[in-house]
């Protein structure tokens, strides 16, 4: 017997809808890496496709089954890291609704990072928030993409304004302790002052075409070194000293943390097309204040390294 096909059918209402689709779909997915162990991501999808004026509804079950479909050729090395997992669902979805004209997937991670603290060597875990996004918009047999893949770091940030304020004092002290100048100096060179901390949540977020590929890694590492300093989730003493001793070495603004994440993204991802879309945020929860600080730059690769250029020419 053969069941009706409600969706097919004519709106009342006959007007084009940008996006239908569904959300929060959530998945367990397992990357496969050549030699190492897989990597495990908790995700959440939001999966969508334009829909015409003629039909009624969208056949929902065929998301999930591009989504599953996907998810399996992640688990058998088919798909090149997390990277690729939303452009490939949004091409296939192409091919599994063909009254669309535009697919739209969205994913939101979490996954851990085995790490070494940088004094004991003790092993220890941290979480990473990732985001990808791709957007496929059909065009005959070869559909045009882009794609953007992110993550979110915690690190440490360290006040300069603090900081100078007490190197002051601490000259002053030294001075009237009958303390020779050039000895102050070169204490002051090798010490750094006291000031207040921040943890620092760093953003970035690269969008391009579907043949660029950005690694996940990359960006990672790009964030944890554009704070003060890197920190750990379980740190010995010797590891401890070495984080506050970093960080107050490294004094930075929540400005300074993004101007080096855009000078970073230009070292490390020199080879994307200057089209390529950077996205950058980081905000402080400040310490001794009760609000945050934040700062924030959205450019193309071109624009960036055209002010760099321009800068320091």
């Amino acid at each position: 017997m053969d069941l009706p096909d409600t969706q097919s059918t004519l709106p009342d209402v006959r007007i084009n809808l940008t996006r239908v689709g569904v959300r929060n779909v959530k998945k367990l997915i397992e990357v496969a890496r050549p030699g190492k162990r897989p990597v495990i991501f908790i995700s959440n999808f939001d999966v969508y496709v334009d829909l015409p004026s003629s039909l009624k509804g969208a056949n929902m079950s065929r998301n999930f089954e591009v989504i599953d479909e996907v998810l399996q050729q992640a688990t058998e090395g088919e798909v090149d890291g997390i990277e690729e997992v939303c452009n490939s669902v949004a091409r296939k979805l192409l091919d599994h609704h063909e009254y669309a004209d535009r697919t739209e997937v969205r994913m939101k991670s979490t996954f851990m990072i085995r790490r070494e603290t940088p004094v004991s060597k003790t092993e220890c875990d941290e979480v990473v928030n990732v985001v990808a996004r791709a957007v496929a918009k059909r065009n005959n047999s070869n559909p045009i993409v882009r794609k953007s893949i992110g993550a979110q770091v915690t690190g440490i940030t360290a006040c300069p304004c603090a900081q100078n304020i007490m190197k002051e004092i601490a000259h002053n002290k030294l001075r009237d302790l009958g303390i020779e100048e050039d000895k102050i100096e070169a204490f002051l060179n090798e010490v750094p002052m006291a000031t207040h901390n921040q943890r620092g949540q760093g953003f970035l977020c690269i969008e391009t075409d579907d043949d660029q590929h950005v690694n996940l890694e990359n960006i990672i590492n790009v964030l944890k070194n554009s704070m003060s300093a890197k920190i750990y989730e379980l740190l010995k003493r010797g590891d401890e000293s070495h984080v506050v001793f970093s960080a107050h070495k490294n004094a930075r603004f929540v400005e300074d943390c993004v101007r080096e994440m855009a000078k970073r993204v230009l070292l490390e991802f020199e080879f994307l097309p200057g089209d390529s879309l950077v996205t950058i945020r980081q905000t402080n929860e400040e310490s001794i204040h009760q609000h945050d600080a934040y700062a924030e730059r959205k450019a193309t690769i071109a624009e960036l390294r055209a002010e760099m250029n321009e800068n320091y020419l």
